[in-house]
Order: structure tokens, then sequence, then C-alpha cells
């Protein structure tokens, strides 16, 4: 049975190993320890597959916990018609989230579709004007120095 490092697997899947050693802290890969006080992480073929599912999870968009479980019901031999059928249920879940996810979407386009409408329209007709000439705040003040204000900055101690 191949063995990987971490590094193997780093390159392999385009992560780094940081990634995979934090999935290890999320209970999501266990790999065998060799050398000097477990240095060197051995990674089995299993441990490969449950990174490949991992980062698959990932990219569909489910959460650590719900890919923990999955992978764990995926590799675990008991009772395969029940995790079949919560299998199932994660996926309907998810299939739910990533639909209303895409009706806010479709919404969201509908909306910017309708303002740049609305712009090309306006621009066409030359522009909705031209812009009021704005005086600036320091015009708007009065200019007059007060003992406060010298060159410096600093108050004065008159």
């Amino acid at each position: 049975m191949p063995t990987y490092t971490i590094t193997e697997l780093a390159q392999e899947f385009d992560i780094t190993p940081r990634a995979i050693r934090f999935y290890e802290d999320q209970g999501l890969l266990s790999p065998r320890r060799e050398g000097s006080g477990g240095r060197n992480r051995v990674y089995a073929g299993s441990e490969r597959t449950r990174l490949k599912l991992t980062l698959r999870g990932k990219r569909l968009g489910f959460t650590l916990s719900e890919i923990k479980s999955l992978v764990d019901m995926y590799a675990s031999p008991k009772d395969s018609a029940a995790q079949l059928q919560r299998f199932l249920k994660v996926l309907h879940e998810h299939r739910e989230k990533l639909e209303r996810q895409r009706e806010d979407l479709d919404l969201t386009l509908s909306e910017i579709a309708a303002h740049e409408a609305e712009c090309l329209q306006l621009l066409q007709q030359g522009g909705p004007g031209k812009p009021e000439k704005r005086t600036s705040r320091r015009a708007a003040t009065s200019h007059s120095v007060t003992p406060t204000t010298r060159s410096t900055g600093r108050k004065s101690a008159a």
C-alpha cells in the first residue's frame, strides 16, 4: 500500500502543508507518525482519499463539520442503508441552501441589470445634467485667525 508525506500531498492537491495540518487538527485526517518523537507524518492511501474528499466537499460548499460527518460515513462499514439515508438528507439540505443562494443571486443580478439600463439610458440622453457647483467646506467657513492657531499649529499663550 502506497504512503505519502505531507509535502507530497500538499504538492499533489496544490495546498499548503499547514492546511493539511489544520485538517488533522479538525479530525479529518489521522496520519501515522514515524521517526524520532513521531515528527514525520506518513499518510496511507485511505488518508489521501479522505483529503481528496475533504477538498471536494469544500469546493461544493460544505462546512468542515459536514465534511467530517460525510467522510466518516464513507469510511465506516456499518449499516449502509442508514448511512445512505443520512447522506441523502445532508445532500438535500445542501441543495436547498444552494437554491436559496441562487435565488438571491438572480435577484441581485436583475437589480444590477436594471441599474445598468438606467445608467445607459441617462448617458444616451446626454447625462443627468451638469452637477451643481459645490463650495468647499473651507470656503464656507470664515478665515479668521484665532489665538489658538499659529503657523506651528499649537495653542498660543495669549
